[in-house]
């Protein structure tokens, strides 16, 4: 890097900082701090859903699989993430919005305690944060590995200085400055990528290289499966994306939270899958190129993408893809952060203390702001572990843990929405969340020989077997819990937005309280 790709790197950070700034004047209560108070346009919130999918970790570990196997890293990867995004768009999206447009909400999980009881809540909460605080750290580190490659920074260093960043503008602005910040990203990201796939195929031969290339590769990279990537694999990866993507990861409900209505929210979802069917193509055809031009120094070849872009493009246009590196990692964290402080705000901290359930619009943004800073604090001490014997390499931590363990949290979450659920109570989503954490372990630590598609795949479907085999075996329905799924439910398909009416009092009958009493545990939340 010489003084112009820092300029650009620079001018970067200043522009994500400026942004939060002008974002604190729309934050007004927790309420605007955690779903934009309901007044996200679905466009962004779309382009904010796809950004905050994914980090630098696409350029460090799924670079490395695009190098090492070829397309495979596009079939089992996003492609999955576009089919169960677009799943989600019909199944979870509507009535994710409606959480918060009938229920009054502002964090995903605060429904939970009326949906089941506060035990069911404090579970999935805790273990979520705990989750969170590892992957978000794998993404710290993935960019702080990307930027040494090109500054020579230590590690520690590149950590610190990115998760400050991050830290001023999310904690000032909340989710707008996250989404609008993720809107520049994109940006940034396109330009970014586009430039680099111009130089590429201007280096191997023009156009038509994006069909002529690949006679002069491996034959396995035009194999949509191949090694450990098998087509099991891709089964299993699918159905844990389509729970991940569709709102089981807090930060992505968020974005469907955050629009004027359930229609809106769909559309956000489909515009969201299809940016994830496109995006990424784009993206890896130079690291499918790759061992045509560069060769990787690592084993795992992780730091492919960054020696292809360090040999290749000339100063200015080295800064601007260094940007797009760090563009996705700090969406991800950014919004991981926001979803992780609604959660510790709304819902855990209330069960603690009879304080917190108390506390004033004033009180309740600054405990909101604080524990957004507690959380990347604590992600970044994770991310300076990384690579201890106890998370091996990145792309380990990021498939392994966040989509073994994702998927026992967000089953008794997002199916607990959907009426046909209706007989699995408390008992059954304790039970599945704790046998799925169990699956994990058994089947990553627990014994030898098991295969990767297996270590992902079980957890969630032990989870999802569990919750609905004991919904039958020991329903749990009540009145009070059908009418919180009545709230989130009816209206299929309208374009609503409905905030009034009914709404109260069906939510008291439900046992949530009517927003602005106090005791649903930050007191004074404004009605959407």
């Amino acid at each position: 890097m010489n003084s112009l790709d820092w300029a650009v790197l620079i001018g970067y950070f200043g522009v994500m900082v400026a942004i939060g700034v002008w974002s604190h004047k729309r934050v007004d209560d927790v309420s605007d701090f955690f779903t934009a108070g309901g007044r996200m346009p679905w466009w962004l919130s779309g382009i904010s859903h796809h950004m905050s999918g994914y980090s630098a970790v696409m350029f460090t570990g799924y670079a490395g699989i695009a190098y090492q196997y070829g397309v495979t890293s596009y079939v089992t990867w996003s492609f999955p993430i576009a089919i169960g995004v677009a799943i989600g768009s019909q199944l979870f999206a509507g009535r994710l919005n409606r959480l918060r447009s009938r229920l009054g909400v502002a964090s995903p999980l605060e429904y939970l305690k009326s949906r089941y009881n506060l035990p069911t809540q404090q579970a999935l909460a805790w273990s979520g944060v705990l989750l969170k605080i590892v992957d978000v750290g794998a993404k710290w580190a993935a960019i702080a590995t990307l930027l040494s490659v090109f500054t020579g920074i230590s590690l520690h260093q590149g950590i610190l200085i990115t998760g400050v960043i991050t830290g001023v503008y999310c904690t000032v602005g909340g989710l707008w400055a996250d989404a609008l910040t993720e809107l520049g990203q994109f940006v940034i990201q396109l330009l970014a990528g586009v430039a680099m796939l111009v130089t590429v195929l201007g280096k191997l031969g023009g156009v038509s290289a994006l069909w002529t290339v690949w006679g002069e590769l491996p034959d396995t990279h035009t194999r949509p499966t191949v090694g450990p990537y098998t087509f099991t694999f891709l089964l299993a990866y699918l159905f844990i994306k389509t729970f991940e993507y569709s709102g089981g990861m807090w930060n992505q409900a968020q974005r469907f939270m955050a629009t004027g209505s359930a229609r809106q929210a769909k559309r956000s979802a489909r515009l969201s899958a299809a940016l994830w069917f496109v995006w990424p193509a784009v993206l890896f055809f130079p690291m499918w190129a790759a061992p045509l031009l560069v060769t990787a120094h690592r084993p795992d070849a992780s730091d492919a993408y960054a020696v292809l872009t360090e040999r290749l493009l000339p100063h200015g246009l080295l800064g601007l893809v260094i940007v797009g590196f760090f563009s996705h990692t700090m969406a991800m964290c950014s919004s991981d952060a926001n979803a992780i402080s609604a959660v510790f705000t709304r819902d855990i901290a209330p069960a603690l203390s009879a304080r917190a359930r108390e506390w004033s619009h004033r009180a309740g943004l600054l405990a909101a702001r604080l524990s957004t800073v507690a959380f990347l604090g604590l992600s970044m001490a994770i991310a300076t572990q990384v690579n201890s014997p106890t998370f091996k390499d990145i792309i380990t931590v990021v498939i392994k843990w966040v989509a073994g363990l994702v998927g026992p949290i967000s089953i008794p979450f997002l199916l607990g929405m959907v009426r046909i659920f209706r007989r699995s109570g408390p008992t059954a989503a304790l039970v599945s969340w704790a046998a799925g954490l169990f699956a994990f372990w058994l089947t990553n630590y627990g014994l030898n020989g098991v295969q990767l598609q297996i270590q992902i795949a079980a957890p969630v479907a032990t989870s999802l077997l569990l919750f609905v085999l004991l919904g039958h075996l020991r329903p749990e329905a009540t009145p009070e819990r059908d009418a919180v799924l009545a709230r989130i439910n009816d209206g299929e398909g309208d374009g609503d937005g409905d905030t009034g009416g009914t709404a109260a009092g069906v939510a008291g009958v439900a046992g949530i309280p009517e927003q602005g009493d106090g005791s649903d545990g930050v007191r004074g939340v404004r009605a959407p």
